[in-house]
């Protein structure tokens, strides 16, 4: 018995999504080889029955008892062989299939796994999760039509092979009418192949906005814009509805012509056939012959088409998987100068800056706008425009830059572990540093609950806090941390207004003298705020004070209330 998965499914051939199907077929050659040795005995023993069927009814007719029995023998033989080649074709099958569909899962989760906070950054979760859920079992079937679908090809040159020697009218019809009829599928597989490409995108990004939704819905509730993201989920299933449809469409034509094409053959080969008989020209048992090969054509042509079918839906999926392959983690500017002075941050593309020192709040009208602030400050954007003091933060060595600006925000999970290991990840924290850092995030009461304090074990995701409790965790590792510009994102979303008083409160304490950027729409933590910065579409409108900012801009009034 073979075992699965690899230990070590090798460096795939990410340069496009044909070399990755060949790098996939090369890495399992030997069982595939033996598969498609398999499927060509399987095909051979069932194309060569018509031909010992005919020679049996002629020996039967001429009154040749020995060759009758003979040729029986023959299809037993035959009969016999074939049940054997079906059964190790299909177990090679299984086996090439799941080597395929295991390798593509191997190196795809270790690519994930290499480019960690990239991913995220880069494709949705949809477009993540379709690889296992559907792209693996296309390239699967991809390596398993191979095996059936060569030795259909084979069996199909051994039937126009008889055909040619026993009469080759016929055989010359057969050998002309095979590569009209795949020539006649060809200019489906265009219009298929770009709309079942369609069709991935839209289902992944419908899954994107349904793992956004459960992932917020807690915030969606209090804003009451659970209705509108229904909505919009509603828009897009229908539009990956549409794309199904428009996909099925080609399927059906394409099905219907496995079954039309053929056919029309089958019918011509046998009335030539019957005619061939009539004039003496063939004997009675090559008709039958011709008649059962007619019928037995049908197998190979459909497995042709299917095999047509299935690459082109390997070769979508592969695309896919080519895309997680060929992206790189990021990775550090050219600079080499660790020791690069700090100060203001500033985005050139908003035009916001956070002031060196100080508590600033900003405030858009768009959440979405806000976020993609913090992710270009954070350097999550390989093209962001943006200083640290007058140089490029991108200039710095990447594992400085990560350690002076420190971006936190609710994607963030805990681990499974001693609570003190999660809030403290550096090691190097005293207890009043962590003691200094729960009470600014009001997490004492979530500690003191727990028998054994900071040692309590966490469960894996932090399962047994709630989401507030969550988040003012996260909250104290952020301030643990203690880098030279936080920028947090929504960070009191989950508490009740009398603990997001309280961290506002204390927030501007714990990090006074320390640049501090949060982006949030809460009155409480704008009020708080040394600066406030208020963004309309992507760009800076208006800065000031939290009070001067409600009674000079009824724009600004009107994005802060809304939030209450």
């Amino acid at each position: 018995m073979r075992s699965l998965p690899h230990a070590d499914p090798g460096v795939p051939d990410a340069r496009g999504p044909i070399r990755y199907l060949w790098w996939t077929a090369r890495g399992q050659a030997t069982p595939l080889l033996i598969g498609i040795g398999y499927a060509v005995l399987w095909w051979l023993a069932q194309a060569l029955v018509p031909f010992a069927l005919g020679r049996a009814i002629d020996s039967l007719m001429a009154g040749d008892s020995q060759a009758l029995v003979r040729w029986s023998a023959i299809m037993l033989g035959l009969g016999v062989t074939t049940a054997f080649g079906g059964v190790m074709r299909h177990r090679m099958a299984v086996y090439n299939w799941l080597s395929a569909a295991y390798r593509t899962v191997q190196v795809t989760a270790r690519q994930a796994t290499r480019l960690g906070a990239t991913l995220p950054k880069r494709l949705s979760t949809g477009e993540v999760i379709s690889v296992g859920n559907s792209d693996i079992s296309h390239i699967g079937n991809s390596m398993d039509i191979l095996l059936r679908g060569t030795g259909a090809l084979v069996a199909i040159v051994a039937v126009t092979v008889i055909l040619l020697t026993t009469s080759p009218q016929l055989g010359l019809i057969v050998l002309i009418g095979v590569p009209l009829m795949a020539l006649a599928v060809v200019p489906l597989l265009r219009p298929l192949h770009r709309r079942q490409h369609a069709q991935r995108d839209l289902q992944g990004d419908l899954a994107t906005r349904a793992s956004d939704i459960v992932a917020g819905l807690r915030v969606l509730r209090g804003i009451g814009g659970e209705q509108v993201f229904a909505d919009r989920y509603r828009e897009e299933s229908q539009r990956v509805r549409g794309a199904g449809v428009r996909v099925a469409s080609v399927d059906a034509t394409l099905e219907g012509a496995q079954l039309l094409l053929p056919g029309l053959l089958i019918a011509f080969v046998t009335w030539r056939g019957a005619h061939l008989a009539l004039e003496h020209a063939i004997s009675p048992g090559a008709l039958v012959s011709f008649y059962a090969y007619a019928l037995f054509l049908v197998g190979p042509l459909r497995t042709l088409t299917e095999m047509a079918d299935k690459l082109t839906k390997g070769h979508v999926a592969a695309r896919r998987v080519v895309r997680i392959l060929s992206l790189d983690p990021e990775v550090s500017g050219s600079g080499t100068a660790p020791g690069a002075p700090g100060g203001d941050l500033a985005d050139a593309a908003s035009g916001v800056t956070v002031r060196r020192g100080t508590f600033t709040a900003l405030a858009s009208a768009v959440p979405e706008d806000a976020i993609a602030v913090a992710d270009r400050l954070g350097l999550y954007v390989p093209s962001a425009d943006v200083s640290f003091g007058g140089v490029p933060l991108a200039d710095l060595p990447l594992e400085e830059a990560r350690r002076r600006v420190l971006v936190a925000d609710n994607a963030a999970r805990l681990f499974s572990g001693r609570l003190r290991d999660q809030l403290d990840v550096t090691g190097t924290a005293s207890d009043d540093d962590l003691r200094r850092a729960l009470r600014a995030a009001c997490a004492e009461d979530i500690v003191e609950a727990l028998p054994e304090g900071l040692d309590a074990h966490v469960a894996e995701a932090g399962r047994e806090f709630s989401g507030g409790q969550q988040q003012r965790l996260r909250l104290t590792r952020a301030l643990v941390a203690d880098p030279e510009v936080l920028i947090l994102v929504e960070p009191t979303s989950a508490v009740d207004a009398h603990t997001e008083a309280r961290v506002a409160e204390r927030l501007g304490e714990a990090r006074k003298g320390r640049t501090t950027l949060v982006c949030t729409t809460s009155p409480l933590m704008l009020d708080r705020a040394d600066h406030v910065i208020f963004m309309e579409d992507g760009v800076t409108r208006a800065e000031g004070g939290h009070r001067a900012l409600l009674a000079t801009r009824p724009d600004y009034a009107r994005t802060v209330t809304r939030s209450e």
